[in-house]
């Protein structure tokens, strides 16, 4: 037996060493992850810029974020309905991603949905957010998620208001805001 998972051992090697003299690119336990380049938008500049995604590990996020907004932006809670952070904010300003900073909505798509988290009709970037199936609660829902750090905000649904029919219906814990006047876009 020892001799049969030695051969195994050698020829797994064997094949590793061969892909790697290709080129070919192969991840070992403790390596970090090759940079990934995205383009997400500034609202300051106005402009796309090229940004390196954020990836750590878990429990770099866990050093990073308090247990609360690790709860939502890693584990995909959900924080409780009324009563939290934004959900009644009327100020002028941007919200954006709690572990990364990155611009995800404006208060001018902020909208009432009666739900009792805060809702937009459009995120400040098709860029900046990215979506995934999502079937948790046994029937099919789009997860919205940072496109910078990969963070849970919460679901998109197809019962907002005009002009896009959307209602993204996010956490208050999985994002931050920052007033500010909003320059009306041409």
């Amino acid at each position: 037996m020892k001799r049969i998972l030695g051969i195994a051992a050698a020829g797994c090697l064997a094949v590793l060493a061969l892909s790697m003299d290709r080129g070919e690119n192969h991840m070992f336990a403790g390596e970090k992850k090759p940079s990934e380049k995205i383009e997400i938008f500034d609202p300051v500049s106005g402009k796309l810029e090229k940004l390196e995604r954020i990836i750590l590990d878990e429990a770099e996020w866990k050093k990073r974020l308090p247990p609360d907004r690790c709860y939502i932006l890693r584990s995909k809670g959900t924080e409780r309905p009324f009563g939290n952070a934004f959900e009644k904010n009327k100020q002028a300003g941007l919200y954006s991603c709690a572990a990364c900073e990155t611009a995800l909505f404006r208060s001018s798509a902020k909208f009432d949905s009666g739900t009792g988290w805060p809702s937009f009709w459009e995120p400040i970037a098709p860029q900046n957010v990215v979506f995934e199936e999502d079937f948790s609660l046994f029937h099919k829902r789009v997860e919205v998620l940072c496109a910078r750090c990969r963070g849970h905000l919460g679901h998109v649904f197809d019962d907002g208001p005009p002009p896009t029919g959307k209602r993204y219906c996010m956490n208050s814990g999985a994002m931050r805001f920052e007033a500010k006047e909003e320059k009306p876009v041409s």
